[in-house]
């Protein structure tokens, strides 16, 4: 009788494991189709570097504009103007009268950090899983994607990024280093069609 009591219980146990399993990759499903359907995105940010040699973090704020399927330009406009546009694996930066353009194919150890965002914001499912092993929690109302590199060579330099958002929405974007320093991008609200022509 006990041993069929704990045979019972372990298969209900492996039951409800599976049907959380289940759940959560069907979230996920749901959540990467959402985030496919977004085709434009406007909207304000916040960024800080926690470094360990230093007392206080470095802030920095400004707009991120997405356009669907890879294009993403960071502006930031405190403590010092500066855009970075990525599109079609080339990533240039606007600083003062200087430009610089990097094919990002030449930095391999940069195209993880940047697909984590690109294809988060595309949906794109595929991508993120040639790079990354993905957990995903909660729910569609309010859900984390935790992203741990799947190579080691980016593993030395990435230990875990952590994106949090509700439906179709990125909140935050947190990157986290193995040496304990880390990167946390907080998105804000859309900007308004009137605020983005000024």
């Amino acid at each position: 009788m006990l041993r069929r009591t704990l045979t019972a219980t372990a298969i209900a146990l492996v039951c409800a494991a599976h049907w959380q399993l289940a759940c959560a990759q069907s979230d996920l499903d749901r959540l990467m189709h959402l985030l496919a359907q977004r085709q434009h995105g406007h909207v304000t940010f916040t960024e800080e570097h926690i470094l360990a040699m230093l007392d206080r973090p470095l802030e920095s704020s400004g707009e991120l504009l997405y356009d669907a399927p890879d294009r993403l330009e960071k502006r930031t406009l405190r403590p010092k103007p500066e855009t970075l546009v990525l599109e079609h694996g080339i990533l240039t930066a606007h600083r003062g009268r200087h430009t610089y353009m990097l094919d990002l194919r030449d930095y391999p150890q940069i195209v993880p950090l940047v697909d984590s965002i690109r294809a988060t914001l595309a949906g794109d499912q595929a991508a993120l899983e040639q790079l990354f092993k993905l957990t995903f929690s909660g729910d569609l109302e309010h859900w984390t994607l935790l992203l741990a590199p799947l190579d080691a060579t980016v593993g030395h330099a990435v230990k875990q990024i952590r994106i949090e958002g509700v439906r179709d929405a990125i909140h935050s974007v947190e990157i986290q280093q193995p040496d304990g320093d880390r990167s946390v991008l907080t998105i804000g609200p859309d900007v308004a069609p009137s605020d983005s022509a000024q």
